[in-house]
């Protein structure tokens, strides 16, 4: 049985589900789970928590992603990409828009910024997914979400053709960001209508596009047995948490078996959530009790 957390190659044309699917068929292991959802016509990084680390894949989902975008000046879509139904089109030139009216406003979208999920998204309102309501041409009120962006800038040239204009980006941004509402909301500030034209996930869960296997590469490591040496241990999962080495071996059972304790009892700073270790192996995760905030009580707890 394996445990621990694998960088995946999402090809497109597959959905991150089919993914999981074919790791669960090749591992032979029902505990597979992905750390966030790439849309089918979408590539790149998309880390795979197996075994016990599927206990800590919503950390793993916390650690930020990088994307590659082509974004589409000139036409904007249903879905917001380049799957959708034409919605309007404008014609861009060279005459009325040039590189640096696109940097400046590629600027205005770091740090914290609002942003409304498209409505061909799984987004729920009123316990039904977004999506569901647009595939009956339903239209209701989306909530508005803060996002965070650390980092966007240009990376490629303007390409003006076709009466439309085209230019590749690259964000890196927190959880809950849709790139393609980010492309349309570029192009609203530029005047114009856009769509995401492509996209390729570059970094996920601090693991870069070159270190993801492809789903071939990973069941020829399994029939070798070498893909136990290609996991990253649950430990990983959790480094944005501060932790605490456990010492003592009675604390060790205690911990394991799911014990309260006193928030001072193990002499280390408490604020939100502490990782306890033992040695290299992760036993619980502890958190203030949410009704005597001078106990701390599981979360998770690893066997």
């Amino acid at each position: 049985m394996y445990h621990g957390i694998l960088p995946v190659y999402k090809e497109r044309g597959l959905t991150s589900h089919d993914v999981v699917f074919k790791l669960r068929k090749i591992l032979k292991t029902k505990k597979v789970g992905h750390t966030g959802t790439l849309d089918p016509e979408v590539d790149g990084v998309l880390p795979i928590c197996i075994g016990q680390a599927t206990k800590v894949s919503d950390y793993v989902m916390e650690m930020g992603k990088t994307y590659r975008a082509e974004v589409t000046l000139g036409v904007s879509t249903t879905t917001e990409d380049q799957t959708g139904d034409i919605l309007k089109r404008h014609i861009v030139t060279a005459d009325e828009l040039d590189a640096a009216q696109v940097d400046n406003v590629l600027e205005t979208f770091k740090g914290w910024t609002t942003q409304i999920p498209p409505m061909y998204s799984s987004v729920k309102v009123n316990g039904k997914k977004l999506y569901e309501y647009a595939r009956n041409g339903e239209t209701v009120e989306r909530p508005e979400r803060q996002i965070h962006i650390s980092h966007i800038a240009r990376i490629s040239d303007l390409i003006f053709e076709n009466d439309i204009a085209r230019f590749s980006i690259e964000v890196t941004c927190g959880k809950g960001t849709y790139i393609r509402t980010l492309a349309t909301d570029i192009g609203r500030a530029l005047n114009v209508p856009a769509h995401m034209s492509l996209l390729t996930r570059t970094m996920s869960g601090g693991f870069s596009l070159d270190q993801a296997l492809t789903l071939a590469a990973i069941e020829q490591a399994h029939h070798e047995n070498t893909l136990q040496k290609q996991l990253l241990p649950l430990a990983y999962g959790l480094k944005g948490l501060p932790s605490f080495h456990v010492q003592n071996e009675s604390d060790k059972i205690k911990i394991k078996n799911g014990q309260k304790f006193a928030k001072g009892y193990f002499n280390v700073p408490f604020e939100d959530q502490l990782v306890m270790m033992d040695n290299d192996d992760v036993l619980a995760i502890y958190e203030v009790h949410p009704s005597r905030q001078d106990e701390i009580k599981p979360k998770k707890v690893f066997n």
